[in-house]
């Protein structure tokens, strides 16, 4: 017998030791997972899930590496900028169904070139953020958006990248003409319609006014320069006239020696 508190290795306790490590080690990795998400295997990447979790705000400590992100059917109602600036290999990201009002515009900084999917859907979105939206080469899903159709909107569209399977379910919520509330975006487009029509006759209309106003106050203003000169002329004219004349003297001239 060996001596007393010298454990041999093939003994029993040496399994236990492997399993603690191995439960510190899915300690450290769940300990990267946000609270109350998710983060299972996609395919070898990393996955956070966070669907359906009453979150108010975007989670500030998503682990770098994520590639996957679904923050759907939560109640957060702003994107403020930078809120993914931490996550460069980021390929979908899922903001759909929730109360999504404001976007700042650099919400989706450090995204442009890795991003391939923003599902943006069943959001209170009424006009589109161009600075934040246009700089992205993923596939964006604004279907089902209170959005206001206008001008803005319709260059805003021109450089965004339309999700073609959801592009047809973007409606005109409100808008400037009324003939155009609850029609399909893309067909009112198509029908060669153009709220931009409407902004420009708006725009050469004031710039006409515009105009005209300054051209009427150079009128007047010359017309004031002329009457005011020749009222000064008339006074200096009549002030000659009132002047008693010189005079002639009738003296002989002295020859010259």
């Amino acid at each position: 017998m060996g001596p007393r508190g010298r454990q041999n290795p093939s003994s029993p306790l040496a399994p236990s030791q492997g399993s603690c490590f191995f439960i510190l080690f899915c300690l450290r990795l769940g300990a990267s997972c946000p609270q109350a998400c998710q983060c299972p295997d996609h395919a070898g990447a990393v996955a956070v899930h966070c669907s359906s979790r009453g979150l108010q705000e975007i989670p500030r400590d998503i682990p770098a590496d994520t590639v996957l992100l679904k923050l759907d059917a939560n109640r957060i109602s702003r994107v403020p900028n930078g809120a993914f600036q931490h996550l460069p290999q980021l390929r979908e990201l899922d903001l759909s169904h929730n109360a999504i009002e404001a976007i700042g515009p650099a919400a989706f900084s450090g995204l442009a070139g890795g991003l391939r999917l923003l599902d943006l859907s069943h959001n209170r979105i009424r006009r589109i953020p161009k600075d934040a939206l246009g700089k992205l080469s993923a596939k964006i899903r604004l279907s089902h958006n209170p959005l206001h159709c206008e001008c803005a909107l319709q260059e805003a569209l021109w450089e965004l990248k339309l999700d073609p399977d959801s592009v047809d379910e973007i409606a005109c919520h409100t808008s400037a003409q009324e003939q155009f509330v609850g029609k399909p975006l893309i067909q009112v487009l198509d029908s060669g319609a153009s709220f931009c029509s409407t902004h420009r006759k708006t725009t050469d209309v004031a710039m006409l006014v515009t105009m005209f106003g300054w051209f009427t106050m150079v009128i007047a203003y010359v017309v004031y320069y002329v009457r005011h000169n020749q009222e000064d002329a008339r006074r200096h004219l009549e002030y000659l006239k009132s002047l008693p004349s010189a005079p002639v003297s009738k003296e002989p001239l002295s020859p010259v020696p």
